[in-house]
């Protein structure tokens, strides 16, 4: 008799940290649901994003390669269409793939990382719309309806489309009277209440699908993202001075309606008061979202829908509210924003329940893992999955990110801030790598930053000077692997990995045993 495979549920939360979460170690309690979650499946600790942002992080979840491989960096660009995604392997594996996204650069913009999905549902936008829903309603008015819909949906994203491969008007979107518009126009956070509960009705009923069909539902979340607006009881409950203080109210206001505040690192340090404002919002949002993400876990637990239910909960980046005076997510390699969540509970018994793994992990790799649940990876992407112990993990050597600049946030810079672009290195990609005890970064081809991850996890001491040659063997190992990954992909290794003369080095400094 043929094990049935599981369904597969990817959920991201986009753009939250992992140390906002009370199971990641933050005092305060922000994550009960998760938390709880979490005691049933694996956790892991040292999960890095391979991207500071969404377009080139989602892309490397769903293609296993790293941003400078796939190269999908910009938010014009597109997904290169020689790549196969995660969900087109899994349609022609027999999954029914569904999306419920509530990012409008993952939903609306055509980028290509909607390729494979059977139904994929927006709820951003200036309406929602279905780019790839099937299926032919059954009356003649809903015919019409729908059809009128997807016409005046697909008109729409044409427009919103090319807000994000236009300079000009990408510039007036961030203009002081378009943005309260869009954000309320747009749904720029979407509607995630509507969306868990759609993926609920399909994970629950499974209307449509053929008998046994297992089914892929990746769902991204926009509680945590900026502007916040959380509901009452969350500010009372972190951040009750918003309620009453006019300056923290002020400073709210021209804060959520600033986009390109988002986006450009502080021209000044934010005083405390203002530091203790955007955390307490920020920490309310993540409350919010996981009151909604607990419901839609109960729902499908009391419907007996996890029982064969890989469910993998994820973020594509965190973000910087403040520290080392950067706001948003669009620069750095630092772990507020690369360090994200990694929670996956697996009926099989491959990630083991109630367990927390220390190991540092990119999550390109849950490309990886979700093939390999399927029993659709080949022998090399199996390799690759997180369900392989620390001992045969091609990868436990090292991981790497990158920032490569977003062009809007440097056109926007350079007509604004020119100086603070250049002080503040914005226009450089930046590198990081893990191995050891040790994150290195890189910023253009000079600034090197060399940090202890597990002494000092906020990266407040620079260590460069202080271990010179760690720095050395480390930033050898990393030109390797900027070197590999600018020509075409050869191979699922590790880029860099069988160079022996850093081999040698790494060795030496005791990042590779014998």
């Amino acid at each position: 008799m043929a094990v049935q495979r599981p369904d597969i549920l990817f959920i991201v939360l986009d753009t939250q940290r992992a140390d906002r979460l009370s199971c990641y170690g933050y005092p305060l309690e922000t994550s009960a649901y998760l938390d709880a979650f979490a005691q049933e499946a694996t956790l892991f600790t040292g999960a890095i994003a391979p991207a500071q942002w969404t377009v080139p992080s989602h892309a490397s979840m769903f293609t296993g390669l790293y941003p400078s491989q796939h190269q999908t960096l910009q938010s014009y660009s597109v997904l290169p269409s020689h790549l196969t995604t995660l969900a087109e392997r899994l349609r022609m594996g027999g999954y029914f793939t569904a999306g419920f996204c509530n990012n409008p650069l993952v939903g609306v913009i055509n980028n290509g990382l909607r390729r494979g999905f059977y139904s994929f549902l927006n709820y951003s936008g200036l309406l929602t719309s279905y780019p790839n829903q099937a299926g032919i309603p059954s009356g003649w008015l809903d015919r019409y309806r729908q059809s009128f819909k997807r016409v005046v949906a697909a008109m729409l994203n044409r427009i919103q489309d090319s807000f994000a491969r236009s300079d000009a008007l990408l510039a007036l979107s961030f203009s002081p009277l378009m943005v309260p518009l869009w954000q309320t126009a747009l749904s720029f956070k979407g509607n995630s209440r509507k969306s868990l509960d759609d993926a609920a009705r399909l994970l629950i009923n499974r209307q449509g699908l053929a008998p046994h069909q297992p089914v892929f539902a990746f769902i991204n979340l926009m509680g945590t993202h900026m502007p916040y607006r959380p509901p009452r009881r969350y500010i009372e409950r972190f951040a009750p001075h918003v309620l009453h203080d006019k300056t923290a109210q002020h400073y709210l206001r021209t804060f959520n309606s600033d986009v390109y505040g988002w986006l450009a690192p502080l021209a000044s340090c934010l005083d405390d008061r203002q530091k203790h404002t955007l955390d307490g919002m920020y920490n309310a949002e993540v409350a919010h979202q996981d009151e909604q993400l607990g419901a839609f876990l109960k729902h499908l637990r009391e419907a007996g829908s996890l029982e064969n239910t890989l469910v993998i909960i994820c973020s594509d980046h965190g973000e910087h509210l403040g520290e080392k005076d950067f706001i948003g997510h669009s620069l750095t390699l630092y772990n507020e924003l690369v360090r994200v969540p990694l929670i996956i509970r697996d009926p099989a018994g491959n990630f083991p329940r109630g367990t927390v793994n220390p190991a540092i992990v990119s999550t390109r790799r849950l490309f990886h893992s979700v093939l390999a649940a399927a029993g659709l990876a080949t022998a090399e992407e199996a390799a690759l999955s997180l369900a392989r112990d620390a001992a045969n993990d091609p990868e436990r050597t090292w991981v790497f990110a990158e920032a490569i600049p977003p062009q809007n946030v440097i056109n926007l810079m350079q007509k604004r801030q020119p100086e603070l672009l250049l002080s503040r290195s914005c226009g450089e990609t930046r590198r990081a790598i893990w191995s050891g005890n040790h994150k290195l970064i890189a910023t253009g081809g000079d600034r090197l930053e060399l940090y202890d991850i597990h002494a000092d996890p906020s990266e407040t001491l620079n260590l460069s000077d202080i271990l010179p040659e760690n720095v050395e063997a480390l930033h050898a190992c990393l030109e390797c692997f900027t070197d590999e990954t600018s020509t075409p992909l050869r191979t699922e290794r590790a880029p860099g990995f069988d160079d022996p003369e850093v081999q040698q080095r790494l060795r030496d400094l005791g990042y590779l045993e014998d």
